[in-house]
Formats: structure tokens, sequence, C-alpha cells
């Protein structure tokens, strides 16, 4: 019998932290921020690319409309936007 409320105890504590965990993002139904940063330097996109840094270079040299923001002199690309450049049917026609 003490075995069984033991069982009851751990599901109700399993209930309770997986209630508590879903409505830490109540306010914010999209979820947390994604790991993925919104802006990444020219020297970090073989990195979030998996290419190395010849192959990114040949590629923006030979592509010089990706989508890209300039600051100060500094490169810098929207990643979820060079994503969907870098992914779509145009990029591979041309």
């Amino acid at each position: 019998m003490d075995i069984s409320f033991f069982w009851i105890a751990v599901g109700l504590a399993a209930f309770g932290y997986f209630i508590g965990d879903g409505l830490k993002n109540f306010k914010n139904p999209k979820g947390s921020p994604s790991v993925y940063p919104t802006l990444i330097k020219e020297s970090q996109l073989p990195m979030y690319l998996n290419l190395s840094r010849e192959e990114v270079t040949d590629l923006l040299r030979k592509y010089p409309d990706a989508p890209k923001i300039e600051l100060n002199g500094t490169a810098y690309y929207p990643y979820q936007r060079f994503l969907e450049w870098f992914s779509s049917e145009d990029f591979y026609r041309k």
C-alpha cells in the first residue's frame, strides 16, 4: 500500500514540474528565443553553414547580392534570411 502512494506522489511531482515548465512561456506562445543569433559576422558563416572558409569566400564573391547589412564597415548577415536565400530555388537556378 505504501509503494502505491509513493508512485502517486512521484506522478504528481512530475505533473507539477511539466505544468510549471509549460507556464513559463504562457505569455510568450512562440516559446523561448532561438538559439541561433539574429546577425552573424562573415567570419562566423563557415561555422553556421557547415562550409569551409574558402567555400564561403567563393560563395560571397560569386553572389554579391546575398542578404547582408553593413554597419561601420563590418558586414553582418541576417541568419534566418540568409538561410532562406541560401536554400531557395532561385539560388540553385543561377
